[in-house]
């Protein structure tokens, strides 16, 4: 089971506390783990790929507590020791999947802040085509609030690295004079994140395209510095 509320497992690096290995088991981390791998033969990307997959499908049919690592293995065609290769216990492996339903942002070109916003809004878009993933994320995150410990596991190593990649923007634009220097920087994050969110639920048939290009340009029409 996942930790209650409250307790500190999920952020622990060692091995998990049942279902998996001991002190003495491997301790080889996997994405979000922490833990340098030993080396060894190479990762299979088609075996990453395979567990976070099942894993995925598995905490859409059952939940958290229908997750477990035996059905993961058996799911992903793969041994358990595959996984605990790759991550330590269960809480790990569902951050690393919460983790997968992002896409990387892209680098930031630098030639304007316009240009920039617009190439990261629509790769947040590019998020949300995947009706499948779409729902499989909404699972996740109404199921995590239970685990408040995992959600701010998943702000701190996902959420805020993507959301700095806009605030830098932002600032950039400051810099430069492309923004109002009294630009709010966290309210013109949420802005922009808050109407990718909405798009997402509220369009019909998913975000259109140059839905990014409006959101921006209506952004900036407040923002432009004059």
């Amino acid at each position: 089971m996942l930790p209650a509320a409250g307790s500190t497992e999920v952020t622990r690096t060692g091995g998990p506390s049942s279902g998996g290995p001991s002190s003495g088991g491997p301790s080889s981390g996997g994405p979000g783990s922490g833990v340098p791998r030993r080396p060894g033969r190479p990762r299979s990307e088609r075996a990453d790929r395979a567990i976070i997959d099942a894993a995925l499908s598995l905490f859409a049919e059952e939940g958290p507590e229908g997750l477990c690592i035996e059905k993961v293995a058996a799911r992903a065609g793969v041994g358990k020791a595959t996984i605990y290769r790759r991550w330590p216990g269960k809480e790990q492996l569902l951050l690393a999947a919460m983790a997968a339903l992002k896409k990387p942002l892209p680098e930031p070109a630098g030639r304007s802040a316009r240009e920039d916003l617009v190439a990261l809004v629509g790769a947040m878009c590019q998020d949300t085509a995947d009706p499948r993933r779409t729902r499989q994320f909404g699972l996740l995150l109404g199921e995590g609030a239970k685990y408040p410990q995992l959600m701010a596991r998943y702000r701190e190593t996902v959420l805020e690295p993507r959301r700095e990649v806009i605030r830098s923007v932002l600032r950039r634009g400051v810099a430069t004079g492309e923004l109002r220097a009294d630009t709010d920087i966290e309210a013109a994050l949420f802005m922009l994140v808050g109407a990718v969110i909405a798009g997402s639920r509220h369009e019909p048939g998913g975000i259109p395209p140059g839905f990014a290009e409006r959101i921006v340009n209506e952004l900036l029409q407040g923002l432009a510095a004059r």
